[in-house]
C-alpha cells in the first residue's frame, strides 16, 4: 500500500473560494476574455459565454470539486478512483487516462508563465517610466521577437510558485491578498476608462449583441474554450483544489461564488480594455499585442498614465501567479501520489525546471499567443470532456451523487445527473471534434 502523503487543508470557505477564483482569475480574464469577445461578436460572444458558463459551473465544476475531495487526491488518483468504482479492472486504464489533462495542465503553465513574464516586464518598465517614453510596437517588438529576452522575468515568475511549498495553507494565504487586491485595481481601472470620451461605443459593442455572429460555430467553439478556460475546468487544476476541501462544505455553493466572482473579473477587464480600444479608436481584436501595444499607447496618453500602468500590471500578475500556483499544485499532487517518497520541495523543483526549460526554448522556436490559442481551444476543452466522461459515464451514479451531494444542503439529484450526462458531455464532445475538423481543413 503506498505510504499516504502529510496534506493540508483549506482553513475556511472563502479561503478555498478565493484560492478557486485565484486559480479561475487570470490571462483568461484579462488578456483572454477581453480580445476573444472583440473578436467574435461582442455582446453575442457575451451570451454564449454566459450560457457555458452557466453550465460549466452548474455541473463540470462541482463535479472536479467533489471529485477530488472523494478521492482525497489530486488527478491520477481521482481518475484511477472513478474508474475503478465501475470496475476494479478498469482502475489502471483510469490512471492511465488521469496523465491526459494533468500533461494539459502543464502545457497550459508552459505558455502561461511566457504571457506573465512579458506582464512583469511591463510592469518594470512602467515602474521606471520607459514605458511611458517609447514606441510600444518597437519596445513590444525589442523582447518579442527576440530569442531569450525575458528569461530573467521568466525565472522570477517560476520562482514565485515556490508559495506552494506548504501546500493548500500557502495557496489559502496568498491568495487572500492577491485577489482583492486584483478587483480592487480593475474596478478603479474601469471607473477611469468610463471618464474617457467615445467610451460609450464600446459598452455598446459589449452589451448589444449581433445576432448574426449566432451563426458561426468559431464563435461558439471559442466561447467554450474561453469558459472551460477562465472556470479552470480542465479536468485536472479544480480537482486537485477539492481535495484540500473539507467534507462539510457544499460544493454546489462554492462552485457558485467562484463561478460568480471569475465572471465579474472578466466583465471587469473587458469595461478597461474594451471602451478603452472605442476611445482610443483601436482595434478590439489585437491578440497579444493588446496588453502591450494598445493599451500601453493608451495610457501614455492619459493623465497620470504611469501610475495606472503600473497599477494595472501588478494586477495582472496577481491574476496569472495565482492561475499558475493552480497548475504547479496539479502536477505536483499528482506526482506525490504516485511517487509517495518523493517530498513536495523535489516535485515542485521537477515541475519547475521542465516549465522554464520548455518555456524558455518555446521563446525560440514559436510564440506564446498561438500556442495559448491552441491550449483554450483544444487541449483544455478535451482535458474536461476525458474527467465528464469519466464522471458522468463510467464512474457509478450512487459514488457520484455521493460526491457531489457530501456538505451540501441542497443535494443534486436526477436533473443534474441528466444535464452532466446528456448535455454537458454531449456538448462537449461535439464542440471539441468540430474545433478539431476545423483544424485538420484549414
Amino acid at each position: 500500500m503506498k505510504k499516504e502523503q502529510t496534506r493540508t487543508s483549506f482553513k475556511s470557505r472563502w479561503g478555498f473560494i478565493l484560492a478557486s477564483v485565484g486559480s479561475a482569475v487570470g490571462m483568461a480574464n484579462v488578456w483572454g476574455f477581453p480580445n476573444k469577445m472583440g473578436s467574435n461578436g461582442g455582446g453575442a460572444f457575451l451570451l454564449i459565454y454566459l450560457l457555458f458558463i452557466f453550465l460549466f459551473s452548474y455541473v463540470g465544476l462541482p463535479a472536479e470539486f467533489a471529485i477530488g475531495r472523494w478521492s482525497h487526491t489530486g488527478t491520477l488518483g481521482s481518475y484511477e478512483n472513478a474508474w475503478r468504482s465501475r470496475n476494479e479492472k478498469l482502475a489502471p486504464a483510469g490512471r492511465a487516462l488521469g496523465w491526459l489533462p494533468l500533461a494539459g495542465s502543464l502545457c497550459i503553465a508552459i505558455g502561461y508563465s511566457i504571457i506573465v513574464a512579458y506582464v512583469l516586464k511591463a510592469f518594470v518598465d512602467s515602474a521606471s517610466g520607459l514605458l511611458m517614453q517609447v514606441n510600444t510596437s518597437e519596445w513590444f517588438e525589442s523582447f518579442s521577437m527576440t530569442d531569450f529576452s525575458v528569461v530573467p522575468f521568466h525565472i522570477i515568475i517560476i520562482g514565485t510558485l515556490l508559495t506552494l511549498l506548504l501546500g493548500a495553507s500557502s495557496i489559502e494565504k496568498s491568495n487572500k491578498i492577491m485577489m482583492p487586491l486584483f478587483f480592487l485595481i480593475f474596478v478603479v481601472l474601469a471607473v477611469r476608462v468610463a471618464l474617457l470620451p467615445g467610451s460609450a461605443s464600446g459598452y455598446e459593442f459589449m452589451f448589444i449583441p449581433r445576432w448574426e455572429a449566432l451563426k458561426d460555430p468559431t464563435v461558439w467553439i471559442t466561447a467554450m474554450g474561453q469558459a472551460f478556460f477562465s472556470l479552470s475546468v480542465t479536468g485536472s487544476g479544480m480537482i486537485a483544489y477539492g481535495s484540500y476541501l473539507d467534507r462539510k462544505e457544499d460544493v454546489i455553493a462554492v462552485s457558485r461564488h467562484t463561478a460568480i466572482f471569475d465572471t465579474i473579473a472578466a466583465l471587469v477587464a473587458a469595461l478597461v480594455i474594451i471602451p478603452a480600444c472605442f476611445s482610443y479608436d483601436v482595434s478590439v481584436d489585437a491578440g497579444p499585442s493588446l496588453l502591450f501595444i494598445t493599451l500601453p499607447s493608451i495610457l501614455q496618453d492619459i493623465p497620470l498614465g504611469q501610475i495606472f500602468a503600473i497599477i494595472l500590471y501588478a494586477a495582472m500578475i496577481f491574476a496569472g501567479v495565482s492561475s499558475l500556483q493552480n497548475m504547479f499544485e496539479a502536477v505536483a499532487e499528482s506526482l506525490l501520489h504516485r511517487f509517495p517518497k518523493l517530498r513536495r520541495t523535489v516535485a515542485l523543483g521537477i515541475i519547475c525546471v521542465i516549465c522554464l526549460g520548455a518555456g524558455i526554448g518555446m521563446e525560440a522556436i514559436t510564440r506564446w499567443g498561438t500556442w495559448m490559442d491552441l491550449v483554450s481551444i483544444y487541449i483544455i476543452p478535451i482535458g474536461a470532456t476525458l474527467g465528464a466522461i469519466s464522471w458522468f459515464w463510467i464512474m457509478k451514479k450512487n459514488d457520484l451523487f455521493a460526491a457531489i451531494n457530501e456538505g451540501g444542503r441542497k443535494p443534486r439529484g436526477k436533473l443534474w445527473y441528466f444535464l452532466g450526462r446528456y448535455l454537458y458531455v454531449p456538448i462537449s464532445i461535439i464542440l471539441c471534434v468540430i474545433a478539431l475538423a476545423m483544424k485538420v481543413a484549414f
